[in-house]
């Protein structure tokens, strides 16, 4: 792919979303980590100096398709919810549900998982403050409607609600590292069979985690 100097708004728009399909592409076959800026450019057909000239930063690419993902996903989970949560039932029984349907549509989004992973401890370093506190502020947006989502049917959770939001996204991108190993790890797990009990599912993985998580933060009796 190859393009002509962008002039208007619209042309660097149509750049910017090149941009950000081709690092889509990219993270559907590689990990966060293995995402470079040479790799991207190339793919892209810009040189490095003008992909930057629209994202500072590799950091700020992942930033922002990352915000793209959890609003996406936001939208599948609240179809899901309503379709596996019975209002009706009793706060346990509704908890469970909740955190069964939040484990099963989160680990069919491994690159999402991979993305909270790489958030905090990666992608919020080597940009501005001015990108940083955008894509914060957009979070807090993704995070009240997620924890608006979850409180519909969990009212018990009132302003834990939020809370519990919060520890999702960060356990699904902890337990997103020991649910697929890389090469070597795979390898040295199919040799000695006993070491993979590292090897954690990630779907179940993270519904025991959620169940205990809601556990500690609804009320008791």
């Amino acid at each position: 792919m190859t393009f002509q100097r962008a002039r208007t708004e619209e042309q660097r728009e149509i750049r910017r979303r090149a941009i950000l399909d081709a690092a889509s592409a990219m993270l559907d076959e590689m990990p966060v980590a293995a995402v470079t800026l040479n790799e991207l450019s190339r793919r892209v057909g810009l040189a490095k100096p003008n992909v930057l000239r629209y994202f500072e930063s590799r950091e700020a690419v992942l930033l922002e398709l990352l915000d793209r993902y959890l609003e996406e996903w936001l939208t599948e989970l609240a179809g899901a919810l309503s379709a596996d949560v019975d209002e009706e039932r009793p706060m346990a029984e509704r908890a469970v549900a909740v955190a069964g349907t939040l484990s099963r549509s989160l680990a069919g989004r491994v690159v999402l998982c991979d993305l909270f992973g790489a958030q905090g401890g990666v992608l919020e370093h080597n940009v501005s403050v001015e990108v940083v506190a955008r894509y914060k502020r957009a979070s807090l947006e993704r995070l009240a409607a997620m924890a608006g989502l979850i409180r519909a049917y969990l009212p018990e959770l009132g302003g834990n609600a939020t809370l519990f939001c919060l520890h999702t996204m960060a356990m699904a991108g902890a337990l997103s590292a020991y649910s697929t190993p890389p090469p070597s790890l795979r390898a040295a797990y199919e040799a000695e069979p006993e070491l993979a009990r590292f090897h954690l599912g990630l779907k179940d993985s993270l519904e025991l985690s959620l169940n205990a998580t809601l556990l500690g933060v609804l009320p008791r009796g």
